[in-house]
């Protein structure tokens, strides 16, 4: 009997923190607008570096941390770059392809001379 219940408890153990994960992201912001990340990236960035001297306190680690890099990223123009990227190539890709063709119909004809 234990042997046939351990698999569904495991399974049911694996889609609680799935959804619990996915709960998160979306409550905050993760998964919505580029606009609703950058919001959570601050906030996160706010938020982690204190609960970590919170967790090293009350461990008893009295290690020093290094300072967080500043780092100047921002998610919406980061999506506005992959975006103009990916609209570029689709919009070259019929003029790409019929070069890349010729270029290989005019090799066969020069291995066939």
């Amino acid at each position: 009997m234990a042997a046939r219940l351990l698999p569904l408890v495991k399974l049911a153990t694996k889609v609680t923190i799935a959804g619990g994960a996915l709960y998160i992201a979306c409550d905050s912001g993760l998964l919505g607008s580029s606009e609703q990340g950058s919001e959570a990236l601050e906030k996160a960035k706010a938020a982690i570096p204190p609960a970590i001297e919170e967790w090293m306190k009350y461990f008893g680690l009295e290690t020093q941390l290094p300072t967080i890099p500043k780092v100047e990223f921002s998610p919406v123009q980061a999506w506005n770059s992959g975006v103009r990227q990916s609209m570029s190539f689709l919009s070259e890709a019929p003029t790409n392809a019929t070069k890349y063709t010729n270029q290989g119909l005019q090799y066969l004809k020069d291995l066939t001379k």
